[in-house]
């Protein structure tokens, strides 16, 4: 079921998807409503799904992790039983940062954060190509990062 979403329900989402930090009484003013009627509208967000959670990005270099890597995974069977188990395991791997099904060459795509190559290197080959399932991994190591703007375009 799609939600009706006004204008000012989009500036709600705008601010916070700028930053998840700002107050309630701030947020209120950003787009215009009191703060009791702002924090409903919040609230009716969250339930209806809109929201899902918030979140803070970190410095992944600053903090030890100073490669980010891409895992290409092929699977040998694609048997709905096998995709949940293959990510049941991938849920468990703390080096794995997001994963996607993908449709074409590969079967999943794994965004992996490692504090070296080295380190990397042991979780490919001591987790990834030894899961029950795996037939193929292709991995492709990052230069730098071009952009990172998570959520969604906002219009206006």
């Amino acid at each position: 079921m799609r939600v009706r979403l006004d204008a000012i329900d989009w500036r709600i989402l705008r601010e916070l998807q700028a930053d998840a930090r700002i107050t309630n009484v701030a947020l209120a003013s950003r787009v215009g409503l009191s703060p009791p009627p702002c924090l409903r509208r919040v609230r009716a967000l969250e339930d209806a799904g809109l929201i899902s959670g918030y979140t803070v990005l970190l410095d992944e270099p600053a903090l030890g992790f100073t490669l980010t890597a891409f895992a290409m995974v092929g699977l040998h069977n694609q048997a709905e039983a096998d995709l949940r188990a293959f990510e049941n395991r991938v849920i468990g791997w703390p080096s794995v940062r997001e994963a996607y099904m993908l449709s074409g060459e590969s079967d999943y795509m794994l965004k992996c954060v490692a504090p070296d190559l080295a380190g990397f290197q042991a979780f490919v080959l001591d987790e990834l190509t030894a899961a029950p399932n795996v037939a193929s991994v292709k991995t492709h190591l990052t230069i730098r990062r071009t952009k990172r703007e998570p959520g969604v375009p906002m219009r206006g």
